[in-house]
């Protein structure tokens, strides 16, 4: 119970364990890219499962040293670490606008993100990735998703986003830095757990 407690307090807070290997890097695009693209006007989605019943089954061994908050457009990736083959899980903290990428436990990446308005919020709960496009193109708002991976069939994604800033929404989908969004997508798979949840623990 209380190791429970320990991995729920160390998401929701985005803290740092200092077990991290030296060829972690933080890395910051030359060029913060994107804008939201996902599929607005679409029903809400169906079919999410409890994000923190799901949360507390993530077994957290080592994170980045990540030494403060991600602002828009930055990131860390450990090349490292993502080399080594294990399960993927994604876990997405609307509250601390944070992504973090885990490979049997071990955090090989995490990013800044923006998330959906108040009038298209981010959806939270338990996805599989249903499918990964590299070239995406939204046909409502005729603008592109790079490196996309959908979460549900109306319209919720993970993409790369050609501009990040603290005051951008996107339309329920989650934006990310092209490059980091690049680099998921070539480490995740078709089937692969993502988790999204708001970033408040229960009592």
């Amino acid at each position: 119970m209380m190791e429970r407690m320990r991995t729920m307090a160390r998401l929701a807070l985005g803290a740092v364990l200092a077990l991290v290997p030296s060829s972690a890097t933080a890395a910051i695009p030359a060029e913060p890219l994107a804008y939201d693209v996902a599929a607005a006007g679409s029903p809400a989605p169906v079919g999410t499962r409890n994000a923190t019943a799901t949360l507390s089954s993530i077994r957290v061994i080592r994170e980045l040293a990540v030494p403060h908050w991600l602002p828009p457009g930055e990131f860390a990736w450990d090349a490292e670490a993502a080399a080594v083959p294990g399960r993927t899980i994604v876990v997405v903290n609307i509250r601390a606008r944070v992504l973090s990428v885990y490979r049997d436990g071990v955090e090989i990446g995490r990013s800044s993100l923006i998330y959906g308005a108040d009038n298209k919020p981010t959806p939270t709960g338990s996805f599989p990735i249903l499918q990964k496009r590299a070239d995406h193109w939204s046909n409502l708002y005729d603008a592109p998703m790079p490196h996309m991976l959908r979460l549900t069939w109306d319209g919720v994604a993970l993409h790369g986003s050609p501009t990040l800033e603290e005051a951008l929404a996107t339309r329920g989908c989650v934006g990310l830095p092209v490059e980091f969004a690049r680099l998921l997508f070539d480490q995740v798979r078709v089937g692969d757990r993502v988790v999204i949840w708001d970033g408040v623990t229960s009592a």
